[in-house]
């Protein structure tokens, strides 16, 4: 084992782990962190016509804040939202527009 293994060990042993930070860290709860602000290219619009319930945009959102369960009921928490589209892209009834922050409940 070279030394610098055996001062890793020694450092990390003695709870000394000051060189690289800690090691171990608890997940946190993202829900107090209210983060829509970041958005920067428009947020999701659910159009609530064509809507099949198919759940592609919930299992998409990589935020994981978009909520429903029957068709036309599906919605977005703005409050996390980061305005990815992705939501947007793999729905194949196209249900779901983009549209930029101004503009909110279809006015163009």
């Amino acid at each position: 084992m070279s030394l610098l293994l055996i001062k890793l060990k020694a450092s990390l042993l003695a709870g000394r782990d000051k060189m690289f930070g800690p090691l171990i860290v608890k997940p946190k709860d993202s829900k107090g962190d209210k983060t829509g602000s970041w958005r920067t290219q428009g947020r999701p619009e659910y159009l609530h016509k064509n809507c099949i319930a198919c759940r592609m945009c919930v299992m998409i959102c990589p935020e994981g804040c978009v909520s429903g369960k029957e068709k036309n009921t599906f919605a977005v928490d703005f409050n996390y939202c980061k305005g990815c589209g992705l939501c947007a892209e793999i729905c194949p009834k196209k249900d779901i527009e983009m549209v930029p922050e101004e503009q909110e409940g279809g006015e163009k």
